[in-house]
């Protein structure tokens, strides 16, 4: 007998091998070993393991493939839905002030808001960040997107009643080298001077117990030297600080005292605390100042946008994609003429159940003939029903397009056959009628297909033999046939209702305002308002949906029975 193929022969640690050993040793003491001499159980475990790892090589490249163009998108879709951290990171001072307001007091916030507010908007503007934040206010409230965009060009305003005075005062506080002196270390100061262009540019250090001094003064410069050397590279020893930085040195000398600072530039300092203690200094009314930017800053209701939207994470994206919006009260639905979403769902269910069903009946005939005549007849018709596969998609909508229209080709043939009048052509355009019947025509493959695999697998001597037996040919199809091919109508069923409610360029071009899905919604937040937040949160319910759809349709009639053929 040849050792090759004869199992009682095969050495080596081959599973089949190792469970006959396994077996044997039942019979005999001590362990039982392989070919190779190593215990048969640690051998049986390396083969396994590297059988494991050669199958996992092989799904590798496509698992690979499904978790970064699948898995990965949902979960970014599921974040971008509740995600909100621009306005805690852009506003950071302001939302910690607003903690201690009461929304509900329909009074504006106090000064230290109004200052928070103003440090805030100033850096926001500075990094060209505050139009991003109006822009993502701007969907809870309209109107906010212009309120920070004049907000950002007009806050100068405060600092510069500051650098006025303190200019006056002495030239040297509208100039970079004494600043830099102020503020920077010695160390720092060092390299500053011997920079040349082509060199990089030295890390702004603080200098020692100036932050104790001029607490507030301290963190702008901070904030604008590292601005000056990461943003514009440059020396910020050459460059005249923000205005915001000479806001902030008032604050600091009126709230603190001085006298006892004595590093460089200490007689200008002092000096500039004796002019702040002055009556004739001019401060600035932020109120004022935030009022005469834009009126709207008067509006509680915008303070009370930003103190909402103010956490990091936000339910906002969800209730609006279900007609309803955050209040200081909580969520409460919207205005009857703002109600649009749930429309949207409700028309996308319908509509997508009524393509399903049409699929269906046209499908039904077109498998069964496929599947019952000779093959060569059936290649030939099946070629039909793949050749819309050949031409785009954009294109067979356009063409549905024209021929729905009422000067279009069907509506000429209805009135030259007689069946309709020519003043009064029928509305299939720009409508739902027109979405439906230009969606079942390019989702018919989809349903064919399936129907037609699983019924060219039923054996056709079972109608034969119903009617044998006496059945007419509409029992035997009933009672015999059509079971066998429900398979194939749930797959088909399936794969069609999935498609038509992710379906938005044959709705948007047919389907006018009364035939478009709650994808074309989608769409348009994603590439028009780039409301990306909103998109995720109707694309994440959406998901919810189909989902909770598929449940049900396993419930009821179980996804075992839904088949592809074979």
């Amino acid at each position: 007998m040849n050792t090759a193929t004869d199992p009682d022969k095969i050495t080596g640690p081959t599973p089949d091998n190792a469970l006959r050993a396994a077996d044997a040793s039942d019979k005999k003491d001590g362990p039982v070993l392989a070919a190779d001499g190593t215990p048969l159980k640690k051998s049986l475990g390396r083969a396994l393991r590297a059988q494991k790892l050669r199958a996992l090589a092989m799904i590798a490249p496509l698992l690979i493939f499904v978790v970064l163009t699948f898995i990965a998108p949902i979960f970014d879709m599921l974040f971008r839905s509740v995600e909100n951290q621009i306005v805690s990171d852009t506003l950071p001072r302001t939302t910690q002030a607003l903690k201690d307001w009461d929304d509900t007091s329909g009074q504006v916030p106090g000064d230290d808001v109004f200052e928070a507010a103003y440090i805030d908007i100033f850096y926001a503007a500075e990094n060209k960040m505050h139009t991003r934040l109006g822009t993502r206010l701007n969907y809870e409230l309209t109107g906010v997107s212009s309120l920070f965009r004049k907000s950002g060009r007009g806050l100068d305003d405060i600092g510069e009643v500051y650098q006025d005075q303190f200019e006056d005062l002495d030239e040297n506080w509208d100039e970079a080298e004494p600043w830099a002196e102020l503020m920077g270390s010695d160390a720092w100061l060092a390299e500053a001077r011997a920079w040349e262009d082509g060199q990089p540019l030295p890390k702004f250090e603080l200098r020692e117990g100036i932050a104790d001094v001029l607490p507030r003064t301290a963190d702008a410069y901070s904030q604008f030297a590292a601005f000056t050397r990461v943003e514009e590279e440059d020396n910020v020893f050459n460059e005249e600080p923000w205005t915001l930085v000479h806001s902030m040195l008032y604050e600091d000398l009126a709230a603190g005292d001085v006298s006892g600072y004595t590093g460089p530039r200490a007689d200008m300092l002092i000096a500039a605390d004796a002019l702040v203690d002055s009556p004739e200094f001019e401060t600035a009314d932020l109120k004022a100042v935030f009022e005469d930017i834009d009126k709207d800053w008067m509006d509680p209701v915008v303070w009370q946008t930003i103190k909402m939207y103010s956490p990091d994470y936000t339910s906002g994206y969800f209730l609006n994609s279900v007609d309803m919006q955050k209040t200081p009260d909580g969520p409460a639905l919207r205005d009857e003429d703002e109600r649009i979403y749930g429309i949207l769902f409700k028309r996308t269910m319908f509509m997508s159940l009524v393509i399903t069903f049409s699929c269906i009946a046209l499908s039904y005939p077109v498998a069964f003939l496929l599947a019952n005549l000779p093959a060569r007849t059936a290649n030939l018709l099946m070629i039909l029903v793949l050749l819309p596969f050949w031409t785009s998609l954009l294109v067979r909508t356009s063409a549905w397009k024209v021929m729905l229209q009422q000067q279009g080709v069907i509506n000429d043939v209805l009135v030259w056959i007689g069946l309709i009048a020519d003043d009064n052509r029928l509305v299939m355009i720009n409508n739902q009628l027109g979405t439906i019947i230009a969606m079942t025509h390019i989702l018919l493959p989809f349903m064919i297909l399936p129907m037609y695999s699983v019924m060219s697998t039923i054996p056709p001597y079972y109608v034969r033999a119903a009617k044998s037996l006496g059945a007419t040919n509409w029992t035997a199809f009933w009672r015999v046939y059509f079971p066998q091919s429900v398979p194939g109508i749930g797959a088909g069923s399936i794969l069609v209702f999935i498609l038509a409610i992710g379906y938005y360029i044959t709705p948007e071009i047919v389907g006018g305002t009364t035939g478009t899905f709650i994808s074309n919604r989608i769409a348009y937040h994603i590439s028009s308002s780039l409301n990306w937040g909103l998109a995720a949160a109707l694309g994440t319910i959406l998901l919810a949906v189909v989902l909770i759809l598929y449940w049900a349709y396993d419930k009821i009639v179980g996804i075992d029975n839904v088949k592809l053929g074979g």
